[in-house]
């Protein structure tokens, strides 16, 4: 996992590659796959953030935090499907050992990797969860979580969770989990402009960083690029799943962090895995209007 490591040697404190199982189909189906990015502290690397905002960083960990939930959830409500939750946990830092803009990585399934950016860490530590993920235990579906970029502030807000997929049939079903649980999502542009972007280098297959705007697109195009074959939904809730300011979910206190989506991703795994209920539900809801 050498894009997760060369995050994890800038800090002293040791790597950690979590892994969490949840088996609630006797079947034996196919596991959804989740991914939660945890990085511990991000204070940006050698490309170092603003010392002024550095502090919240600490809830980088957040889709790690999220993914840890949905998983417990999931176990307490006994639903009825398998779950792997891959969590990638270290810490970006500044020192001697850290990797620098215009280091080259090589992932797991080959692909070389330049940094040009190392604040952009977390794709870096989600690809080799990816491909470690899908070669092992071959999921129907992957889903990840993660305080990727600031570009999906700049878009949304902490209105909703911006969210990239491959699939129509997730993105209708995460739609419809986020309204019921009133925790919104909303569907950002996965094109090939900006795999374009990311990927048109003649010296190696990919950047950490890519061309131009759209830094939350320039993510999402980033990881498509290591989930290659099955459905795939990607959650930026750098806007949600950080710290709460001013107004907002009423049960949420501000200057704490949110936890969202949880219970949008409950909600979400509930529906796949219960689809007859839901089905019925719908029918007796109709029969009463």
């Amino acid at each position: 996992m050498s894009c997760f490591l060369s995050v994890a040697r800038s800090s002293c404190e040791p790597p950690i590659f979590l892994e969490i199982s949840y088996c609630g189909d006797d079947k034996s189906g196919r596991p959804i796959l989740l991914a939660g990015k945890g990085m511990t502290f991000n204070s940006g690397g050698l490309c170092l953030k603003n010392p002024e905002d550095m502090a919240k960083y600490r809830a980088s960990m957040a889709g790690a935090a999220t993914v840890v939930a949905t998983i417990r959830a999931a176990a307490a409500l006994s639903l009825p499907v398998n779950l792997v939750g891959l969590i990638p946990l270290c810490e970006n830092m500044p020192s001697g050992m850290a990797f620098k803009p215009g280091d080259v990585i090589t992932a797991m399934n080959g692909k070389t990797v330049a940094v040009h950016d190392t604040n952009n860490a977390g794709r870096l530590m989600l690809a080799d969860a990816f491909i470690y993920g899908q070669t092992t235990f071959k999921p129907k579906i992957v889903v990840d979580v993660a305080t990727l970029s600031d570009g999906i502030i700049h878009a949304l807000g902490g209105a909703a969770s911006g969210v990239f997929s491959n699939s129509d049939f997730l993105w209708s079903q995460v739609q419809k989990a986020g309204a019921i649980s009133g925790d919104r999502v909303w569907r950002m542009p996965l094109w090939q402009y900006y795999t374009h972007k990311v990927t048109e280098y003649s010296n190696v297959d990919i950047s950490n960083a890519g061309r131009g705007k759209g830094s939350a697109c320039l993510g999402a195009a980033f990881l498509k690029e290591f989930v290659p074959c099955v459905d795939w939904l990607h959650m930026d809730i750098t806007g949600v799943g950080m710290l709460k300011r001013g107004a907002g979910i009423p049960y949420l206190e501000n200057d704490r962090m949110t936890g969202r989506p949880t219970r949008t991703l409950i909600q979400l795994l509930y529906q796949l895995a219960c689809p007859e209920q839901q089905k019925k539900a719908l029918i007796e809801k109709k029969a009463s209007l």
